[in-house]
């Protein structure tokens, strides 16, 4: 992790310098993707390879337009086989539909050839020729007997620019370390990811490293061929087999020149490892696994000539490793070397006597003299090696014996489709072996739910949606060997849901069921006969029976659904009809801008539909401010500030479907709003003066008055008041502060304004 970080701050610094460079074209990248039959391993219930497509759609999405972009893919065709590698999309402007749907069709079912796809990616990219990208997506370790470390390492000697960016995804320590080696040997980045979130974060790391080009050299000037530069190079005279050590070189003369180690005397296009010199005059280099004569050179990048050299020798190194002399198939166990040569070296658990080559998983040397290694899954007699990272030459080596493990899993004879149930097994081999649930007899790659054994020896499991003989498996993490089985029926469940034969559109109303099976399952309603797949509002069953669902917004026929959370099966069904709502809205029809609006409606359908005032003819869905209907039946809004044509609407929450509307005019602020009473009053006053008002409505109520009000004071609030009796007109005083006031014309018997006009006192 700690290279990992250091590696973002590099590009955190390259990023602050790119911007100060022009943009420059990428270059050709090609994504291998692990079709590997492990990638239908799950997490967080989840399989990786659904979470690898949307992760890698999201990252098409937003890919450069130029930048081409190919696709390899392994392990997708046929179970193991080693050859089975194919070019998807060859590297070209990128189809993101066409990518997306590629990726989406890929069946993960075998092996992982990781470093046969690495090299037919590279060879694809005409790595040779051309800058090369590769980014490599993987969730397991090479197992085609090969060493990524090594080819990668071979593949950065003999590229122009070959990088791989690599991400390990839902892997241990052992394995991302088999797999970091493949980024560090070309310049690339490492990241691991154990989730969703983290594989798109990691590829996020990628985008950026791949987006952080530094600027081309100059092209150097064509001047007349001057003599050969005076260079010296020097460096220990002894160094062990494999280690890294210090050399130093008098001046840089261009800084794509390189400092290598070769065999003593070897011909002038003999190279091996390398620095570039870059604008510096010291650095590291590793040496060669086979001990020996060697010299070190400073050669020119134009031409290829040595300017430097000198005498090195390569000797053996004296490491030791050991281990327990028996461990259990697929076990952890402690590994200890009696030094480290170069920290990138490794030590592995190999068949006895196995290949140079060979390589399972195994743990880097870094600073260390001790680790731990996980057994392999099978039986049998293997070794420890030490072995050099440079050039693959083991240093030292122990016998190990890997026996068989004893462990049992058990459960319950029988359980219902969908339903939790407890499993238990003897012991814990691995905290990453996992107990499953499989039909019986299932492939051994077969995985479906299943929980990691950690360091206990119980936990839960869920049963599958469909009914049918099973076994329960007790599964190698390294391997995927099962150490144990034990045969489970999965039975129908029996369950039944209920509720109102009719309801209204967008009311909650009433659902029960008769139990509950898991509770993750959920019931919902659905249109009559949707397909199985088909979800609205549901609730989760829990562990309850009863509960309470919102209908749709549209009217129909509908059904009601007991639904497994476990594959999503219907285990149980009713019919319900939703039908349409009959209610009314009232306002009072036309008010001033700004002011407040009494609104009523007829009856609550759901107490979080609202009420809105809107423009009229507003689109279906629309709304201002808006009061939510709660338990009552009325309430007040603000007018709008601008005058035209409204309407109040009663609108659903579900689905945002109008059930009522009324009309509504806004009028000025200094409107006379009339209701009758054809009032009439000057439009100003000074204070105190005494106004002259008529009205034309006649007097048929036993109690009508003319009022001053202040203009924001309640309709039936005022400052004076007088009764009318026969007349038509009469004296008013106006009050001695100036201000905006209403003449308002009120019928008290009647609980009604029937007129109201503005005077502005001045």
């Amino acid at each position: 992790m700690k290279q990992i970080v250091s590696r973002i701050a590099v590009l955190a610094m390259t990023a602050w310098i790119a911007g100060a460079i022009p943009a420059m074209a990428q270059d050709d990248v090609v994504i291998v993707y692990d079709g590997s039959g492990s990638m239908w391993g799950q997490i967080d219930g989840t399989s990786k390879v659904e979470i690898a497509r949307e992760v890698l759609g999201d990252l098409v999405t937003n890919w450069d337009d130029d930048t081409n972009l190919g696709l390899v893919a392994y392990g997708h065709r046929a179970e193991g086989d080693c050859t089975d590698i194919e070019t998807m999309i060859a590297p070209g402007p990128l189809d993101r539909a066409a990518f997306i749907a590629t990726v989406n069709a890929i069946n993960p079912v075998g092996k992982t050839p990781i470093s046969a796809s690495v090299s037919h990616a590279a060879d694809l990219l005409s790595y040779r020729d051309n800058p090369a990208t590769v980014v490599l997506i993987s969730d397991g370790v090479e197992t085609c007997n090969a060493d990524p470390c090594a080819l990668s390492a071979q593949l950065a000697r003999q590229g122009i620019a070959f990088t791989v960016h690599v991400v390990g995804f839902d892997l241990d320590d052992a394995a991302n370390a088999s797999l970091s080696c493949i980024a560090e040997n070309t310049g690339g980045v490492f990241v691991p990811a154990s989730n969703a979130s983290e594989l798109t974060d990691a590829l996020a790391q990628v985008k950026s490293a791949m987006d952080l080009k530094q600027m081309p050299p100059e092209p150097e000037p064509v001047v007349d061929e001057p003599a050969s530069p005076e260079v010296t190079v020097s460096g220990p005279a002894q160094v062990t087999v494999g280690a890294d050590f210090d050399v130093t070189w008098s001046k840089t003369v261009n800084p794509r020149d390189y400092i290598t180690i070769v065999p003593l005397g070897a011909d002038r296009d003999t190279s091996t490892v390398y620095i570039r010199a870059k604008e510096e005059t010291e650095g590291r280099l590793t040496a060669p696994g086979e001990a020996g004569l060697y010299e070190l050179r400073y050669v020119l990048a134009a031409g290829g000539d040595t300017l430097a050299s000198t005498p090195i020798e390569v000797v053996e190194a004296d490491v030791t490793v050991s281990g327990p002399a028996q461990v259990t198939v697929g076990e952890d166990f402690d590994v200890t070397w009696s030094k480290t040569i170069n920290p990138r070296d490794y030590i592995t658990i190999v068949p006895l006597g196995a290949d140079r080559d060979t390589s399972t998983v195994y743990i880097r040397a870094k600073e260390e003299t001790e680790g731990r290694l996980t057994a392999p899954g099978e039986a049998g007699l293997y070794e420890l090696r030490y072995v050099l990272a440079a050039g693959g030459d083991t240093l030292a080596s122990t016998p190990i014996e890997v026996v068989e493990a004893d462990v049992t899993v058990s459960g319950p004879a029988q359980v219902t489709v969908g339903e939790d149930f407890d499993v238990t097994w003897s012991k814990t081999i691995n905290p990453r072996d996992y107990i499953t649930i499989v039909p019986l007899g299932a492939d051994r790659d077969t995985s479906t739910v299943y929980i990691r054994a950690k360091d206990v020896i119980e936990g839960r499991l869920t049963a599958p949606g469909e009914a049918g003989l099973y076994e329960l498996r007790y599964v190698l993490a390294t391997g995927g060997g099962t150490l144990a089985n034990t045969p489970i029926e999965v039975v129908e469940a029996e369950v039944t849901v209920s509720g109102p034969a009719q309801v209204t559109v967008g009311a909650e109303f009433d659902v029960a069921w008769s139990k509950t099976i898991n509770p993750r399952d959920y019931i919902t309603i659905v249109p009559l006969g949707a397909d199985r797949d088909t979800s609205t509002v549901y609730i989760r069953a829990k562990d309850v029976t009863e509960g309470r669902l919102t209908a749709p917004g549209e009217a129909g026929l509908y059904e009601l659904r007991y639904v497994l959370a476990t594959g999503g099966s219907t285990l149980a069904s009713a019919p319900i009809e939703v039908v349409e709502a009959e209610i009314g809205i009232s306002g009072p029809g036309i008010v001033r801008a700004g002011t407040e609006v009494d609104i009523a409606w007829s009856s609550n359908i759901n107490p979080r539909d609202f009420i809105t005032i809107v423009a009229m003819g507003a689109d279906e869905g629309s709304y201002t401010d808006y009061i939510r209907v709660g338990s009552v039946t009325q309430g007040r809004l603000t007018a709008p500030d601008t005058t035209g044509l409204y309407e109040l609407r009663y609108v659903l929450e579900k689905g945002g479907r109008t059930l009522a509307n009324a009309p509504l005019e806004v009028v000025g602020a200094d409107a006379p709003l009339d209701d009758g009473a054809g009032l009439t009053v000057p439009a100003t006053a000074t204070p105190s003066e005494t106004i002259t008002v008529t009205w034309t409505l006649q007097n048929d109520s036993t109690d009508q008055r003319i009022a001053v009000a202040r203009k924001d004071q309640p309709d039936f609030s005022w400052i004076s008041v007088q009764s009318i009796g026969d007349a038509t007109s009469m004296q008013v005083k106006m009050p001695d502060e100036t201000g905006l006031y209403e003449i308002r014309f009120l019928d008290v018997a009647g609980s009604a304004l029937m007129g109201r006009s503005v005077v502005e006192v001045k």
